[in-house]
C-alpha cells in the first residue's frame, strides 16, 4: 500500500504515488527556475505542463488510476532534464562536487526492460481528435502519418469527379451500357459506411516521432502554408513559394491548394507545435533550442559589404518615414502605415505583371513549334521561321532576362508588406548570376536577329482583271477567321477604265536592299476569278526556301467606275481605308448589298443606312433603279 497524492496538471487532476510527486516537484521546480529568465515564461511553462499530461493521460490504460513513481521516471528519461543542455552550455565546468550534487538532484530511473516489439495495429476511430467522426484520425494513428494528410486525400477524392464506362467487352452486358462512378459519391458512403463500422478508441495516441503540418507562423507571407511545407519536408521555403505561384500560373489549381491547406491546416501556436512542424521529440532540449532561434533569427547573421551598400537607401529612408510618422502622431503613423501597404501593393502587382509576360511569351512559343493547332489562330503568320529567328536557347534566355526583375520586384513588394527581407543573399547571387548570362547571351545574338532586318525593299507588279458579265463578287479564301497576322491588306478604288486592274507591292527585309529584295519575290500570293468571284488569299504562302523577314503585301484594285459589284464580309480582315473612307461602317458590308465607284468615291446602291447622298450619288442611283438587285 502506497500513499497518493492529488494534482493538478494542465487543469486535469492526476493521482499519484508520494515518492513520484517528489521527483515530479522538483523536476517541475528546476524547470520553472531555468525558464524563468525567458520573456514568455508562462507560455513555456504551460506547453512543457501541457505536454506532461499528455504523458500521463497515455499511462492512464486498463483502469490503471494512479500515476508511479515509475511513470514519472519514465518522463523524465523522454522529456530530458535540465542539465542535459545546461552541462554543455557551462563547457562542462570542472567544479566536480557541485557536478555530482547536481546530477543527484536531476537523477532519473532507466527502465531496465524496455519492449522489443509492439502489439498489432487495430483501426479504430478517434473521437477526440475527430473534425468529422474521427475517421480519419483513426487512419493516420494506423499508418503513423499526420492526420492532415489522410484529411487532404479524402477532400481530393470528394471533388475528384467520375469515371464513365460507355462499353465492356463481355458478352452479358449490352453495347448500350454507360456506367459512371463517382469518386466523390463512393467517398461519402465509404466515410459514412467507416464512420459506422470502426469502434471508437478515447486513448490518445502516443507517437510523437511523427512529424506534423503546421502553418508556420514565424516566417509567413501570406498565412505560413509554404514555411510550413518546407519545414516539414525539410527544404528552403523559396522553392515551395515559387512551386505555388508557378501552379498558380498553370490553370489556378495552386491557389486552391493553397486554399484548401489554409483550412485543414492548423498554426503552430505553442512551442510544442512548433518542434512537432520540424519534425523533433517534446524534450527540454528541443524546447531550448526552438526559444533560442526565436530570439536569435537567421537576420543575426554578420550581413555583407554588397547587401549593406543596396539596403542602405532602403533603411535610411525608412528610418527618415519613422522619424515624420513619430512626430505627427498616432494618425500620421496610420497614414504612413497606409502608403506603405498600398506602395508594397502597388510593387508586388507591378512584380508580378513582369513574372506573367515572359511566362506568356515562353508558353505560347512552345507551343508554335510543338503544336500545329496554333497554325490556326496566327493563320498567316510563317510559325515555322520562329525557330530559325529565334532559337529555343534565345527566347529562355530573353525570358529569363524579364523574369528574375519581376520576381525581385515581386519580393520587395512582399517585403515592403510584411516589415521583413524574404530575399536570400546566396539565392540573390545565383539569380543575379543567371541574370547576367542571360544578359550576355541576349546581347550576343539580338544584334545578330535585328541585322536581318536592317534595310527594306519593294516589289512592284501590276495585273489585269477582266471583269465577268455577272455582279463582281469580292471575297477572301480560308476560314472565317479575322486575324491581323495575315500581311496582306486591300485597298479598293474607282477609276476611269473598262477593266479592273490590281496593283501590288511587296514589301520585305534584309540584311542589304538586295536581300530584301531576293526575299520580297521568294513569297507566294495567288487570288483567283471563278465565274464572278474574286477571291483573295488572307496570307502570303512561304516556300522552303522562303526566310521571314516581315513580309508584307499591299493590293490596291481598281474597279471601273459605275461597275456595280458585291463584298462578302470574309474581305473585311485584309480591307483596309475603303469602308470608313466613304462613310460607311463595317456592319454595311455583307452579301447583300451592292457597291459602285464613281468620281466622288464609294457609295453603296441597297444601304438602308442613314447616309447622306450627295447629287453625283442620286445621279448613280437613278442609274441602276431597274436593276434586280434594286427591286425590294
Amino acid at each position: 500500500m502506497k500513499k497518493t497524492i492529488s494534482i493538478n496538471i494542465s487543469g486535469i487532476l492526476f493521482h499519484i504515488e508520494e515518492d513520484g510527486y517528489t521527483t515530479l516537484k522538483k523536476y517541475l521546480d528546476a524547470i520553472n527556475e531555468h525558464f524563468s529568465h525567458y520573456e514568455d515564461n508562462h507560455e513555456i511553462i504551460t506547453d512543457i505542463e501541457n505536454r506532461i499530461a499528455e504523458i500521463f493521460l497515455s499511462n492512464l490504460k486498463n483502469n490503471k488510476q494512479v500515476i508511479t513513481a515509475e511513470n514519472v521516471s519514465n518522463l523524465i528519461e523522454k522529456m530530458g532534464t535540465i542539465a542535459d543542455f545546461e552541462a554543455v552550455e557551462n563547457d562542462l565546468k570542472p567544479d566536480v562536487e557541485s557536478q555530482k550534487e547536481e546530477n543527484d538532484f536531476y537523477k532519473y530511473i532507466t527502465p531496465t526492460d524496455q519492449q522489443s516489439g509492439r502489439a498489432y495495429r487495430k483501426l479504430t476511430r478517434l473521437p477526440n481528435s475527430k473534425i468529422l467522426g474521427g475517421v480519419c484520425a483513426g487512419f493516420a494513428n494506423y499508418f503513423s502519418i499526420d492526420p492532415l494528410w489522410t484529411r487532404l486525400i479524402t477532400i481530393l477524392l470528394l471533388f475528384s469527379g467520375q469515371i464513365s464506362i460507355t462499353k465492356l467487352p463481355l458478352s452479358f452486358f449490352s453495347d448500350n451500357l454507360n456506367l459512371r462512378i463517382s469518386f466523390g459519391l463512393w467517398t461519402v458512403i465509404a466515410y459514412v459506411l467507416l464512420w459506422v463500422i470502426l469502434p471508437p478508441s478515447y486513448e490518445k495516441p502516443e507517437d510523437k516521432n511523427i512529424k506534423k503540418l503546421y502553418r508556420n507562423p514565424d516566417d509567413r507571407v501570406l498565412g505560413g502554408i509554404a514555411s510550413g511545407l518546407a519545414a516539414y519536408f525539410n527544404i528552403d521555403v523559396l522553392w515551395v513559394r515559387l512551386a505555388f505561384v508557378g501552379l498558380i500560373f498553370a490553370g489556378g489549381s495552386g491557389f486552391v491548394l493553397y486554399l484548401i491547406l489554409w483550412i485543414i491546416t492548423p498554426m503552430a501556436k505553442s512551442i510544442t507545435e512548433r518542434i512537432e512542424m520540424k519534425g523533433g521529440a517534446i524534450t527540454l532540449t528541443n524546447i531550448e533550442q526552438t526559444i533560442q532561434e526565436n530570439l536569435n533569427p537567421e537576420n543575426t547573421a554578420k550581413e555583407s559589404a554588397g547587401r549593406k551598400l543596396l539596403m542602405a537607401p532602403f533603411r535610411i529612408m525608412g528610418e527618415i518615414i519613422n522619424g515624420i510618422g513619430k512626430a505627427l502622431g498616432p494618425f500620421g503613423r496610420f497614414l504612413l502605415e497606409f502608403v506603405r501597404v498600398v506602395f508594397g501593393l502597388i510593387i508586388f502587382f507591378l512584380g508580378t505583371t513582369v513574372i506573367i509576360l515572359p511566362l506568356l511569351f515562353l508558353g505560347i512559343y512552345t507551343e508554335l513549334l510543338t503544336n500545329n493547332d496554333w497554325g490556326y489562330f496566327f493563320e498567316g503568320f510563317p510559325i515555322e521561321a520562329v525557330s530559325e529567328l529565334v532559337p529555343v536557347w534565345l527566347a529562355i534566355a530573353a525570358s529569363v532576362l524579364v523574369l528574375i526583375p519581376g520576381i525581385v520586384i515581386t519580393l520587395l513588394g512582399i517585403s515592403v508588406l510584411i516589415k521583413r527581407s524574404i530575399i536570400d543573399a546566396p539565392l540573390g547571387f545565383i539569380a543575379f548570376g543567371i541574370w547576367i548570362l542571360s544578359i550576355l547571351i541576349c546581347a550576343f545574338q539580338i544584334p545578330k536577329v535585328v541585322n536581318q532586318f536592317r534595310e527594306q525593299a519593294s516589289l512592284e507588279l501590276d495585273k489585269t482583271i477582266p471583269l465577268p458579265p455577272q455582279t463582281l463578287v469580292l471575297a477572301t479564301t480560308g476560314s472565317d477567321k479575322s486575324t491581323e497576322f495575315g500581311g496582306v491588306t486591300l485597298i479598293l478604288k474607282g477609276y476611269d477604265g473598262e477593266v479592273g486592274l490590281l496593283e501590288q507591292t511587296f514589301t520585305s527585309n534584309g540584311r542589304n536592299r538586295e536581300e530584301a529584295l531576293k526575299n520580297a519575290s521568294e513569297v507566294g500570293y495567288d487570288y483567283s476569278l471563278t465565274d464572278s468571284i474574286l477571291s483573295f488569299q488572307r496570307h502570303l504562302d512561304f516556300p522552303n526556301l522562303a526566310k521571314y523577314r516581315g513580309q508584307y503585301l499591299r493590293q490596291t484594285l481598281l474597279l471601273p467606275y459605275e461597275t456595280p459589284f458585291v463584298m462578302e464580309r470574309s474581305l473585311l480582315p485584309i480591307l483596309r481605308s475603303t469602308i470608313s473612307a466613304g462613310g460607311y461602317k463595317n456592319r454595311d458590308v455583307n452579301g447583300r448589298n451592292h457597291w459602285v465607284f464613281h468620281e466622288e468615291g464609294l457609295l453603296c446602291l441597297t444601304c438602308t443606312s442613314d447616309q447622306e447622298h450627295t447629287e453625283r450619288d442620286s445621279l448613280t442611283m437613278l442609274k441602276f433603279k431597274d436593276s434586280y438587285f434594286m427591286v425590294k
